[in-house]
């Protein structure tokens, strides 16, 4: 299963389109406290999409080290500037294999990851190639971007590869 981490969040729109894609991919989503908004439903639905933080399989923690203390033998990769190498470097499928549930933490939009939590392993420090004129891109942009390379690795595993409400031929039809 693959493990979305937000580590002390502070926008909740942001979080907002977190939860809607761990809907979409059938991800589970870790939030660490604390967090600088209410987790009410009323402000993280997405109206369009509907979908709240009950839609989704989720832990909230109360802290890091209550979330370290779960699952810190678990293989977490840390989506960081500081990464010395890319997202896209990992052999994801491999790391399924080994682990069977993929960790990846994101950090607060305005400080990121903790350096003592990265300090723990370093090659599990993973970057978003960008100009060297642009800091970060948005959290919830981030997420979409490895996730979907995660299960992209993973041929999509359990995710629908067509149109599953008009249906599979929606575009061929004339009306």
């Amino acid at each position: 299963m693959l493990n979305i981490v937000l580590y002390q969040p502070e926008i909740s729109p942001n979080t907002g389109n977190i939860i809607r894609t761990c809907f979409a991919i059938g991800a589970k989503l870790h939030i660490i406290r604390p967090i600088a908004f209410d987790l009410e439903p009323k402000w993280l639905k997405r109206p369009a999409a509907g979908k709240r933080l009950s839609d989704i399989r989720h832990e909230v923690h109360n802290n890091y080290e209550e979330f370290e203390k779960k699952y810190g033998n678990k293989k977490i990769f840390y989506i960081t500037r500081y990464g010395q190498q890319t997202y896209a470097d990992i052999n994801f499928k491999k790391e399924k294999e080994f682990q069977n549930d993929i960790f990846l933490m994101f950090g607060t939009e305005s400080t990121g990851i903790p350096k003592q939590i990265m300090q723990k392993d370093l090659n599990a420090c993973l970057r978003i190639p960008m100009v060297k004129e642009n800091r970060s891109i948005n959290l919830a942009n981030s997420v979409v971007l490895v996730a979907y390379e995660v299960m992209r690795q993973l041929n999509f595993e359990n995710l629908s590869l067509y149109e599953v409400q008009k249906g599979k031929d929606f575009i061929k039809n004339d009306h």
